[in-house]
């Protein structure tokens, strides 16, 4: 028997080769990941990671606030996210081509972009954070004297510049130098010039700044907020010039219609968005937030909305609530009663049962509390006629309503719109005293309703004879009520949307708002009349243009 002798050395060698390639490998994964910019889900509560991921495409510039804030919420809620960084541009491009990947969400570092992902149909809803402006950049210990644009200009000065086909930095840059007009062209054509003569064009406003960190190039042209980044900002300084001064822009967040997780993927961005959670971070790191919501983890918001609304809405509203993973607890009534408990409601406060947004049937009650709502949009609007029993012929003007032995249904003017339009319709027309008149003789049959939904039903019944009420209440009963068309310049009543100035939760309000203007069919399905102006109508408002005064004091976007 031979007896074969082991060597204990050679073994260990082979299994340090094979550890060593495998640490090797995990390093170079982990460096991969890294230079993605790449989050992965870190061990929680109990030794296991996040059971979720979502997928974040991020402009670059933003990169230090949005790795903090999504540490921030993966500690907090076990949700990973994935973040690639490159230009605004670069990542449209990318969404758009693999537009049906599993994408989340796309932060952009210009609301032309956000807009643009809209328009091609690459995004749903979009949700401010903060703005930032632009500014010329050189290290705090440069020996060249710039202290204007055209000193960029000068043959022995080297510019970086970020690409306009690829960063926001690039096409902001680009738009605001085209506006001043120099030697027969504009200050960018000779800029843009100079650079590609003197100087270098990036993908990323964060390579910029770093060209000029490094001194590959005396001066740039960044986001003031780039300044105020860890990387930069103890070796540049920012120059702000006039030229520059009013190009303000809006960095936000949009959620990319391939998320396959857009509940999700929405909790997230109104994380980022929130006025205790993630602007307070944008804000550290040199931006201006915008007035965000409070953050709450499954939002609560109370709608206040005519009763005319309701078929229009209400699927809507169903659907907003699945998505957002928040609850509208929507109270329909006659417009009246609505804003007079609007009015005794203390410091008309959410907190004690004052409205978040409100939907009137008509103007006419906005204009009665509108001191404590936003400019309101105007969304729809709805013919007001004389709904009789089918067949009759016994009214066929507003005139035969006043006839005796017509019983008639209107609605009660201080309880509802319907009733305050139509006494505004009736005093215009020389009747309403008439009518009131009648009201009070013995026999004759005129009642006052407190909302809109209650008039129709005593014409089917056959209570009355003829009723005042909007065409689209009218609308649902056609198989058994005959409608009276009658021309007047008071017959129409226009349904806007307002967000109360209290409201914790404006920008919920404004994505409700979007919701709804993007559902004409659900307003035409009911009768309404969708209005093209309200298809245009912005859900945020624009960014401020900045002065000198507002970029010291910070001022934050409405």
């Amino acid at each position: 028997m031979h007896h074969v002798t082991r060597n204990p050395g050679r073994i260990n060698s082979l299994w340090l080769l094979v550890l060593g390639g495998a640490a090797t490998v995990a390093v170079l994964v982990l460096l991969l990941r890294s230079d993605f910019g790449i989050l992965q889900p870190s061990a929680g509560p109990g030794g296991s990671g996040s059971t979720q991921r979502l997928a974040l495409y991020c402009a670059a510039g933003l990169r230090f606030p949005v790795e903090q804030i999504a540490r921030q919420y993966e500690e907090e809620y076990r949700i990973a996210v994935q973040i690639q960084f490159g230009g605004s541009d670069t990542l449209l491009h990318q969404i758009e081509v693999n537009k049906f990947d599993t994408g989340d969400l796309y932060l952009a570092a210009d609301d032309w972009y956000a807009d643009e992902a809209r328009q091609r149909g690459l995004a749903a809803e979009t949700i401010p954070l903060a703005s930032q402006g632009l500014v010329i950049v050189v290290r705090k210990d440069s020996a060249k004297q710039i202290a204007g644009i055209r000193d960029l200009l000068a043959g022995d000065v080297r510019v970086g510049l970020a690409n306009p086909d690829q960063a926001a930095i690039g096409r902001a840059t680009k738009r605001a130098l085209e506006q001043v007009p120099l030697d027969g062209g504009t200050l960018w054509d000779r800029l843009e010039r100079h650079v590609t003569k003197h100087g270098v064009f990036k993908p990323t406003v964060n390579e910029v700044a770093s060209d000029v960190k490094l001194g590959s190039v005396d001066a740039a042209i960044v986001w003031d907020a780039t300044v105020q980044m860890p990387a930069f900002r103890d070796e540049l300084r920012a120059i702000e010039v006039a030229e520059l001064l009013a190009e303000m822009d809006l960095v936000s967040v949009c959620v990319l219609n391939s998320s396959r997780q857009p509940t999700a993927a929405l909790k997230f961005a109104r994380y980022l968005s929130a006025r205790d959670r993630g602007l307070p971070v944008f804000e550290q790191h040199g931006l201006k937030p915008v007035d965000g919501d409070h953050w709450t983890e499954r939002p609560e918001v109370t709608f206040f909305c005519g009763s005319v609304n309701r078929r229009a809405v209400e699927e809507i509203i169903a659907e907003f609530q699945q998505r957002e993973d928040a609850t509208v607890n929507t109270i329909y009534d006659g417009c009246g009663i609505l804003t007079s408990r609007m009015q005794t409601i203390d410091g008309q406060r959410p907190e004690h049962g004052f409205p978040d947004v409100y939907m009137a049937c008509d103007r006419y009650y906005l204009e009665n509390v509108n001191q404590w709502f936003q400019d309101a949009v105007d969304v729809s609007d709805t013919e007001i006629v004389i709904a009789v029993p089918k067949g009759s012929t016994k009214v066929r003007a507003l005139a035969d309503l006043v006839q005796p032995g017509v019983r008639v249904a209107v609605g009660e003017p201080s309880q509802c719109t319907i009733g305050a339009l139509t006494r505004r319709l009736l005093v215009h027309e020389g009747l309403y005293d008439q009518l009131k008149a009648k009201q009070n003789q013995p026999g004759e049959v005129v009642v006052e309703k407190s909302s809109s939904a209650l008039i129709v039903p005593d014409v089917v019944t056959g209570h009355v004879d003829a009723a005042l009420a909007y065409l689209t209440d009218v609308k649902a009963n056609l198989d058994t009520i005959d409608v009276v068309r009658f021309d007047s310049s008071l017959n129409l009543a226009i349904q806007p949307f307002s967000i109360a100035k209290s409201s914790d939760h404006k920008h919920l309000g404004r994505r409700l708002l979007r919701k709804i203007l993007d559902s004409p069919e659900a307003f035409e399905k009911a009768g309404f009349h969708f209005r093209p102006s309200a298809e245009s109508a912005p859900p945020t408002s624009p960014p401020q243009k900045r002065t000198a005064a507002s970029a010291d004091a910070g001022t934050a976007i409405p």
